[in-house]
Parts: structure tokens; C-alpha cells; sequence
């Protein structure tokens, strides 16, 4: 677990990166990134040398014989200015040699370049990556998670994020499941938040009660917090699957994949498949056929949007299902193009997704409800993405193939934070609610649910019911949580806007008659008279 300690020690870095002219949180992140892959190359080598020493196995070797002085525990020794000299001319020229040689990270390290020109700050990050827990398996995803924590509050760069536990809600929803060996992917990746979450989630159903420890930290506010960790013992039979085809990702950012490398290598995940490029374009299809059709078992998405495209830039096959340019409805195709049939997805979209009036819009979501399963629509508060967005937003959840029955609608009020720029933790909160009540949904339909889950779930959930926090009287469109049948969406041309269809029930106002509020309004007025003839009396 991170600690109080370590946290205070890299917000002490934070600022020196600061004071050392590095304004930008996402460059100081990478900077923090290519240190600390530094480090890790260094261990892993000095892992496989042991081995070969101790047992006899044979590796290729990650520096050769003339760069051993390009390994983190030999420059992190040195003085200021030679260490400054030998990371800038001759460690970085090594990390973009790596891509030649086909490692993971490597193929996102031939543009790097050290941006830190202050060789008393390189001594500085330097000494403070040797004092991060990177052997510990449980620690380093959320020391990483604690890095990106700081993109949220510093500036236009938290854009790129989505809120954490907005994303682990919508993982919660899905139960990604290993057994079945479903792979997973986002299409627009970013830092990786979507598939760090999910791996974080497997980790937790996958370990059993012994392998569950307890552990009593120092949190930010100094006061001692329980925190676990996970060991994901029960993950061992998929092991292979997870770290070699569970879990892919596509952007067209540099910087970003870099950090969603080593997001998702930091949490535990041996060699995720991330790859730079754009998914809305043709190359995408030729570069990767099989992964931009029926690839995928779910897709976890907050794709960008409110933005438009050049036509010829857009992969021909997307604008024959939606003729638009619009990047919201171009992701929604494609992740359905993505998609194996009877694969899902929790997609992030903006609500103009839900009721615009456009050929196109309506086109999207005629297609969604009538050739495919459109399972849910969760109606988010306006304010999740503040103070970077005020758009209001929404999460569809959609099976491939197929045709819908009913739509399940869910009015998310709360999650947990003020809805204004400052975003502070409140009492209310709806998001457990929402779980809650999405699980007893589908277990009503008879979906089915993680099978090694399933006696653990169905107990959680008949306790959550019996303590209040979910509905089950689907037909209720006064309740959060509603169904509509498709004939309703049909005939209103598939509006997915939950105010068209949730009844609101108004209470009656009893007031005075006016003639007794008028009698008492002059009694007053009497009293307010007599009040100030007294005082002026006393000047």
C-alpha cells in the first residue's frame, strides 16, 4: 500500500519539478515514466543474471556488454553534472534503441527525451525513484494511480482522465471474467484507466480469504486508514490469458501510451497489447483486421467527443453505418464493429448521443435498439467532468447482436462529489445504488453472472436489498431505476433521453387563503411602523 510517507515524498517531487520550470502535470508524469522504466529494466536484468547464476537459465540480455553504465544503478550513483551528461547523451539513445529490439515500452520510447535540464533535479528524481517500492507487486499500481491522481488537479491536462470511480462503476457493471477468457479493450485508451480498474477488479474477486490482508496506513489527513490488499491468488489459472491477450488498447498520443504501458505493467499486467493509433481511421482496419472486427468480448470506452473529423481521414466502413462526422457516433460504430457478437460494452457518450434529431443520430440508435441489445442507459450528473467539462453525459451499456427487448433507464443524481468546479466528497452518492440495483436487474432476466461469483454475489446482493439500496420494481417510472419497451422507444424515433420517459410525481402545495396571509402581512407592517416611531423618538 502507498503510504502517507511516500505520498508526502512525491508531492516534495511534485514541486520540484515545479521550481525547476516543468509546469505541465502530463510531462512531469512522463519524466517520472522513463525513470522509473530505468529502474525497472535495471531490476529485471539483475533478476534474470541471478537466475542464470543460481539455476543455469540463459536470457537475452537487455544491455550489452559496452552499456552497463546506461543501467539506473550505476548512474544513480553519480555526481550532478556526469549523471545529467550520461542519461541525456547516451540512456535515452538506449531506450530508443529498445524498440528495435521489440519490448513493449520500447516501441512508445522512440521520441523520448529528457525534458529535466536542472542536473541537481535529475539528482533529485533520481534519488526519489530509488526509494519507490517498484518490487512490490501491490504497491506500484497505486503508486502510479497516485501520479495520475495529479492530472485531475492541474489544469486542461485532467481531460484525459476519467473520474476514477465512475470508471470503477462502470467495471463493477460489466464483471469482466477472466474464465471465459474475455478479452478487453479501449479504443481510446488515454492513461489506461478503463483497463488498470479492471485488472484491479479482477484482483479483488480472484483472491481468496486467506490471501487477504489488512493493512493500517497514514492517509493524506494523518489519521490511520484500513486498506487491502489483494493477492489475486485464485488468478493463477489465467495468468497466461491476463498478461498476454486480456487487456488491449489504441490511441493516437505518444505520451499517453507510454503512461498506459506502464499503468497497466506497474498494476501487475506483463506485456498489455497498446498500440499507437487512431481508431477512427482506415489504417486502423488495415493495420489491425482482426482487432477492428469482431475482436473483442467488452469494450470499455470514454471516447472523445463533441468534436468533428475530416471525411477523408474516417475509416469508409464506419460511414456506411453512420454518416456523420461527429466523433461520439463514429466511436459508438466503431466499438460495435469492434465487438464479437454477443460481446458488450459500457460506453461514455454525450447526451446529445440520446435525443439528437440528425439522420445520423437517429440512424445510431435505431441501430443500437433494433440490431443489437441496448441493455442500459445511465443518466450522469452534468457535473462528473467539471471543472474541465460542464457537459452532461451518459454510460450505454449494449450487447452486439441481437434485438432489444426493453431498455433499463437509471437516474444517477449523486456520485459522491459537489457537482460545482471543486468537485469535493458529499454524503450522497448514488453510484452503489446503481451497481446494486443494475446486478438484481440482470439476475432478474436470468443474464448470466460470473459463475465463480455467483453464490458470493447472490449473497451480497440479498443482503444490499434487504438494507434498502437497490429497486427491483422495474415498472415503476417514478423509481431511479425504470424499464422502457421498445415499442415506447419506437415510437418516440428512439429517443434515449431518460426525462421522455421518467414520470415525476408532484406533491400538492397547501397554502394559506390570501386573505389571511393579506391580514397578517398588516400586522406586521403595524408592528414595523410602531417600532420605528419608538426610535426615532430616542434620537
Amino acid at each position: 500500500m502507498i503510504t502517507g510517507d511516500l505520498k508526502s515524498k512525491i508531492d516534495k517531487l511534485w514541486e520540484e519539478f515545479w521550481v525547476g520550470g516543468i509546469t505541465n502535470p502530463l510531462t512531469v508524469i512522463e519524466q517520472i515514466t522513463y525513470l522509473m522504466y530505468s529502474r525497472m529494466l535495471d531490476m529485471q536484468e539483475s533478476k534474470d543474471e541471478q537466475r542464470k547464476a543460481l539455476a543455469g537459465v540463459d536470457f537475452k540480455p537487455r544491455f550489452a556488454a559496452h552499456e552497463q553504465d546506461y543501467r539506473f544503478s550505476h548512474f544513480a550513483n553519480l555526481g550532478a553534472d556526469e549523471m545529467m551528461e550520461l542519461v541525456r547523451d547516451e540512456v535515452f539513445r538506449h531506450f530508443r534503441t529498445l524498440s528495435e529490439k521489440g519490448s513493449l515500452l520500447g516501441n512508445f520510447m522512440k521520441d523520448a527525451r529528457l525534458e529535466i535540464v536542472k542536473p541537481s533535479l535529475l539528482v533529485k528524481a533520481v534519488e526519489m525513484i530509488k526509494q519507490l517500492p517498484l518490487d512490490r507487486g501491490d504497491t506500484k499500481g497505486d503508486l502510479y494511480e497516485y501520479l495520475l491522481s495529479k492530472l485531475t488537479t492541474a489544469g486542461i491536462n485532467g481531460q484525459f482522465r476519467t473520474p476514477r470511480h465512475i470508471i470503477r462503476a462502470m467495471v463493477e457493471m460489466m464483471e469482466p471474467n477472466p474464465a471465459r477468457h474475455e478479452r478487453i479493450c479501449d479504443p481510446a485508451c488515454g492513461t489506461g484507466g478503463f483497463l488498470s480498474s479492471s485488472y484491479e477488479y479482477l484482483l479483488e474477486k480472484y483472491s481468496s480469504l486467506d490471501s487477504v490482508h489488512k493493512e493500517m496506513v497514514i492517509n493524506q489527513k494523518g489519521e490511520p486508514e484500513a486498506q487491502y490488499v489483494y493477492s489475486g491468488d485464485l488468478l493463477n489459472e489465467y495468468r497466461n490469458h491476463v498478461d498476454y491477450d486480456m487487456f488491449h488498447g489504441y490511441d493516437f498520443d505518444s505520451t499517453m501510451l507510454r503512461i498506459a504501458a506502464m499503468n497497466l505493467i506497474m498494476h501487475g499486467v506483463d506485456e498489455p497489447d497498446i498500440h499507437y493509433q487512431d481508431t477512427m481511421s482506415q489504417g486502423f482496419s488495415d493495420k489491425f483486421p482482426e482487432a477492428s472486427h469482431n475482436a473483442f468480448h467488452l469494450i470499455l470506452a470514454n471516447p472523445p467527443f463533441t468534436g468533428t473529423l475530416d471525411e477523408e481521414d474516417i475509416d469508409p466502413v464506419l460511414l456506411k453505418t453512420v454518416k456523420t462526422k461527429k466523433t461520439e457516433l463514429l466511436f459508438c460504430a466503431r466499438i460495435l464493429q469492434m465487438l464479437k457478437v454477443g460481446g458488450r460494452s459500457a460506453t461514455v457518450v454525450p447526451q446529445g448521443v440520446l435525443f439528437g434529431s440528425s439522420k445520423a443520430h437517429q440512424s445510431l440508435r435505431e441501430k443500437l435498439v433494433e440490431e443489437n441489445q441496448l441493455e442500459a442507459v445511465v443518466n450522469l450528473p452534468s457535473g462528473v467532468f467539471k471543472p474541465y467539462a460542464g457537459v452532461a453525459t451518459a454510460i450505454l451499456i449494449f450487447t452486439k447482436g441481437g434485438e432489444t427487448d426493453d431498455v433499463w433507464f437509471y437516474d444517477l443524481a449523486n456520485d459522491g462529489y459537489s457537482l460545482d468546479d471543486k468537485r469535493t466528497p458529499i454524503a450522497k452518492n448514488d453510484l452503489p445504488h446503481l451497481i446494486a440495483s443494475w446486478k438484481q436487474y440482470r439476475q432478474g432476466k436470468g443474464r448470466p453472472v460470473d459463475a465463480f461469483m455467483g453464490q458470493k454475489l447472490k449473497a451480497q446482493l440479498d443482503q444490499q436489498f434487504q438494507d434498502g439500496i437497490g429497486d427491483s420494481d422495474w415498472q415503476d417510472r417514478t423509481n431511479k431505476a425504470f424499464v422502457v419497451p421498445r415499442a415506447d422507444l419506437k415510437a418516440n424515433k428512439y429517443d434515449l433521453s431518460i426525462n421522455r420517459y421518467k414520470e415525476v410525481v408532484y406533491q400538492e402545495e397547501q397554502y394559506e387563503p390570501p386573505k389571511e396571509i393579506l391580514a397578517r402581512l398588516k400586522v406586521l407592517e403595524r408592528e414595523i411602523q410602531q417600532e420605528l416611531v419608538e426610535l426615532e423618538g430616542m434620537l
